[in-house]
């Protein structure tokens, strides 16, 4: 293609008439149609202004054996684009951290650390309520906590709460703890849960402990769920054998007892 037909066609990719681009170029719709024509060619910084607006290079405009644009021009506006949207998104990722000023014994009473993209010790919320992708702190909420009160995927604590959870008494889908509770519980003096194994007292579907309620237990001492229990059933077979067992916790076995299936 010669000029006439490369300007004509850009011209009706950008889906611009011959007076529209006339006026970007600040020319007449008469010296526009003359260059489509053929009968006139632009000048050199009308070439330039041209290989500007339609994103292509001098030479592909005046050189009729280059056939397709290079668009140099449109590439670099793309790939400008594109870099100040990975910017963008690379400040979304960007630790976003905020501790309160309110301080006790030097930490923070609220302290926030949030990243998109990493999870670092560095970046890590401490303070008395700390929440973040990490967080330690008297309530630690995050991704990964650990804190008094712990509430997490990941978490540990004097109470904790999580998927996966660690505590003196821990609550989860799989929980370990002095007193664990969850469909896998893994308890060192209590657990319940579908599978629970204790060392003390067990009450789950499947049961394992020194004093096992279950669907399916094993212990020394075993009471069979069979055809249902009550909760009297259960509290009196459990004080019979832990009478000096804390009566809430007492209470609260023997209701998750009678309700194993």
């Amino acid at each position: 293609m010669n000029f006439s037909e490369k300007l004509a066609a850009l011209r009706r990719r950008e889906g611009l008439s011959q007076e529209q681009l006339a006026d970007r170029l600040g020319v007449t719709r008469q010296s526009v149609s003359k260059w489509e024509s053929g009968a006139a060619a632009p000048e050199l910084p009308k070439l330039v202004a041209l290989s500007e607006l339609f994103h292509v290079s001098v030479d592909y405009l005046v050189k009729d054996y280059i056939e397709k644009p290079d668009r140099p021009a449109e590439q670099q506006a793309s790939t400008a684009k594109l870099e100040a949207q990975v910017e963008e998104i690379s400040r979304f990722f960007q630790v976003w951290s905020w501790d309160s000023k309110t301080r006790i014994r030097g930490l923070p009473l609220v302290s926030i650390r949030f990243s998109g993209n990493h999870m670092r010790l560095r970046d890590t919320a401490r303070g008395i309520i700390a929440i973040g992708n990490i967080a330690v702190g008297v309530l630690a909420l995050g991704i990964v906590s650990a804190g008094v009160v712990s509430i997490g995927v990941i978490s540990a604590g004097l109470l904790a709460l999580g998927c996966l959870a660690f505590g003196l008494a821990a609550l989860g889908p799989v929980a370990v703890g002095l007193l664990a509770f969850g469909p896998v519980a893994l308890g060192l003096w209590y657990a319940s849960g579908v599978t629970a194994i204790a060392g003390k007292i067990a009450v789950g579907t499947v049961a394992v402990g020194n004093t096992a309620v279950g669907y399916d237990a094993v212990g020394n001492h075993v009471l069979l769920w069979g055809d249902g229990l009550t909760r009297a059933q259960v509290e009196a077979f459990l004080l019979e054998r832990h009478p000096d067992l804390w009566r809430p916790l007492l209470r609260l076995l023997a209701a998750l007892g009678a309700n194993i299936k």
